[in-house]
């Protein structure tokens, strides 16, 4: 017989973490499940055999990830942020030159061996908040010093905002606003927060005017702020959300008596909350957010018992770059922001957004792991650490 104590045993840090884990997971199956018929039927293949079976793979996987994430140490990725920034930045660079074009945005590069792509932003969020986390702590002792400790900390989330925004306008500003909350918690003055505020601006605003994408999201913005004055087509998508939103009602359809699904042009990653109000309903809908509220609140009592500053950093940029986007996701689908691709955490369907989240729950229950064991009294030679990898700073 199952026993879920024993399995509960073998896992560490927040249960409620765990708990939200699972239920997104859960969710994420079904709705997807649902959400890729409509273009299993175009490309002729079964769910069951192709579409659903990958994406089951990859939750699985996700879990695998997040087991091992939260066994290992969290100091560690401290040593590991930095080679991280050395490869991310590169790669960056190379996806802008190099990557695969969809939409006129190049995001995804293939790995020659396996022959799978994966989006170097997913990489670079992960990166950078490690990065910055690590070099806020570093730097406390001299936080206002402009040359040794905000020019290397500005530098590295500029770069990563406009190599990122380049082609990803949305996620850019996503971790744009992110890095400035660390900074924020970091105890960087607020004239040197507002001197990164303004370069992000600039940046921003030659982005939507000369950016290779400025035709895109200047359709974009004027869509959002007078869909009446938009033909029809610009409007498609928010069109389409909103009716399943409105046909979901209190109760919605039921499990895969989704119509939208059939219009909606990515029903299983971007508009994948529309799909669960449509079949799940206001009340579905509800559900899902309340998951995210209630790990922003878990995470923020983390980073409150958190003992050691870079613990509570890594936790707080982690937390508010997944509930940013979660809400970011949800806000698109809903009609209170601006089209983008942004999927949801842990819900939506793709491989490398799949891994990369699970990899920052990983690191989130690391810390939390953490946390229990120093309020419990356990001794650092007691833990238990998944192999030998010395510290790096």
């Amino acid at each position: 017989m199952f026993n879920i104590n024993a399995l509960l045993e073998r896992t560490k840090g927040d249960r409620w973490i765990w708990i939200i884990i699972t239920l997104l997971s859960m969710i994420s199956i079904m709705v997807v499940y649902s959400a890729t018929g409509a273009i299993a039927y175009k490309k002729g293949v079964s769910v069951e055999k192709y579409l659903l079976f990958k994406h089951v793979i990859f939750v699985l996987l996700g879990v695998v990830m997040i087991y091992i994430a939260h066994l290992l140490d969290y100091k560690y990725y401290a040593g590991i942020s930095k080679i991280l920034m050395i490869i991310t930045i590169p790669l960056l660079f190379y996806t802008a030159i190099f990557g695969a074009n969809l939409n006129n945005a190049s995001r995804w590069v293939q790995v020659p061996i396996i022959g799978l792509t994966f989006q170097t932003s997913d990489l670079a969020k992960l990166s950078l908040i490690t990065f910055l986390a690590r070099m806020l702590t570093r730097k406390q002792e001299n936080i206002k010093d402009v040359k040794n400790a905000f020019l290397p900390i500005m530098g590295s989330v500029v770069v990563v905002f406009g190599l990122i925004a380049w082609a990803n306008l949305s996620t850019g500003l996503m971790l744009f606003g992110v890095s400035i909350l660390l900074l924020i918690i970091g105890r960087i003055s607020i004239k040197q927060i507002a001197m990164v505020c303004a370069a992000g601006a600039v940046m921003l605003t030659l982005l939507i005017f000369i950016g290779p994408r400025a035709d895109t999201w200047q359709s974009r913005i004027k869509t959002f702020m007078h869909p009446e004055k938009q033909d029809s087509d610009k409007t498609y998508q928010s069109d389409h959300s909103k009716i399943a939103l409105a046909t979901g009602g209190v109760l919605g359809k039921g499990p895969g008596n989704s119509t939208e699904r059939n219009f909606l042009p990515h029903p299983y990653s971007d508009f994948i909350f529309a799909i669960i109000i449509e079949e799940y309903g206001t009340v579905g809908g509800l559900v899902v957010i309340i998951l995210y509220l209630t790990l922003l609140y878990r995470c923020v009592l983390i980073v409150n018992r958190s003992p050691k500053a870079f613990g509570a950093l890594l936790a707080a940029g982690l937390s508010f770059s997944l509930t940013i986007q979660a809400f970011a996701n949800m806000a698109v689908a809903v009609g209170l922001g601006p089209v983008t691709g942004v999927p949801l955490p842990l819900v939506s369907m793709g491989g490398t957004s799949m891994i990369f989240t699970s990899i920052a729950f990983g690191i989130i229950l690391s810390v939390s792991r953490d946390v229990e064991e120093k309020s419990s009294g356990v001794k650092k030679e007691d833990k238990v650490i998944v192999g030998e990898i010395p510290a790096m700073a």
